[in-house]
């Protein structure tokens, strides 16, 4: 086993190679480690990818994400997806996305590398669809996974819920499935998400300002056969132009354990959308970055 591979499991769940969808999971969860928000308040076109209860406004969006990893583990990857409106049948869409490891050779009792490299990567295609009900917004995603793991090659079914639901006008919270193929408390392949965001101050911080609103926000992944991810994080928007957006992230069950921060800046021109955001990484293993655009046509 390489140094890199034996660094990219530290951030699976227990018992990562019983199953190779626990393995697939395991990167999905280094993507995760680049949201600046809990992922079940995560919004946006390739926010459907977390939490399908996605409102949309447009007729047509787009969204692509480019991860990078933290620099120790070496993975990258994608995650797009399209979204369409269609009246009273909601909101339908398109998912794809993909994490993987790159570079592993193979080594035995020599440090010479053996010939062959190994492959790790997982992905997912879905259809996603969402609708308001009343003042609340529920989601549903279905997707079909395939993850490659050296010779082993696994491929599963998942179906997804998710909601999102105002209290009043200060307080909104969300919560989703992630990757559920059963109903389980504790398969290392899956996640529960539950989140809470309340709005703690709007107003106009300066003069000729745009009307600005703070966010505090609390969020959680559960049901992982591991202790319970920990997400506190505040948002700031300058009207529709410019946000702001830091998380720090406890993980329960990784071995690089403690908290990690996230922050985020996004800019708004128009229908386009460019948000940045990175993780300096925990244990020394390294930053990680992502990049997204989201698109929309009126």
């Amino acid at each position: 086993m390489t140094p890199r591979l034996a660094v990219s499991l530290l951030f699976a769940a227990p018992r990562l190679l019983a199953a190779q969808g626990e393995a697939g999971a395991a990167l999905w969860r280094v993507a995760g480690q680049t949201l600046a928000v809990p992922p079940a308040l995560a919004q946006g076109t390739t926010g459907a990818f977390w939490n399908p209860a996605q409102p949309v406004s447009a007729r047509f969006t787009v969204g692509l994400d480019g991860v990078e990893g933290a620099t120790a583990v070496g993975a990258t990857g994608i995650v797009a997806a399209a979204r369409a409106r269609l009246g009273r049948v909601g909101t339908v869409g398109v998912l794809y996305g993909r994490m993987q490891l790159s570079d592993l050779v193979r080594t035995s009792t020599s440090p010479v590398p053996d010939p062959g490299v190994i492959t790790f990567h997982t992905q997912v295609v879905g259809v996603t669809w969402a609708r308001a009900v009343g003042p609340a917004t529920l989601g549903v995603t279905g997707g079909r996974h395939h993850t490659s793991l050296d010779e082993l090659r696994h491929r599963r079914w998942t179906l997804d819920l998710g909601a999102s639901l105002p209290l009043g006008s200060r307080v909104r919270v969300a919560g989703a499935t992630h990757f559920f193929s059963r109903f389980a408390a504790a398969d290392a392949a899956q996640d529960a998400y539950l989140g809470v965001e309340v709005l703690a101050w709007r107003g106009v911080p300066w003069e000729g300002a745009p009307q600005t609103t703070v966010h505090a926000r609390y969020g959680t992944a559960i049901a992982h056969g591991f202790t319970a991810d920990q997400h506190v994080g505040v948002g700031l928007a300058l009207g529709r132009l410019v946000t702001v957006d830091l998380l720090a992230i406890y993980e329960g069950g990784y071995a690089a354990g403690g908290w990690q921060p996230v922050a985020a800046l996004g800019f708004r021109a128009g229908d386009y959308r460019v948000a940045v955001a990175a993780n300096p990484g925990a244990a020394g293993l390294g930053p990680a970055f992502r990049v997204g655009l989201d698109v929309a046509f009126p």
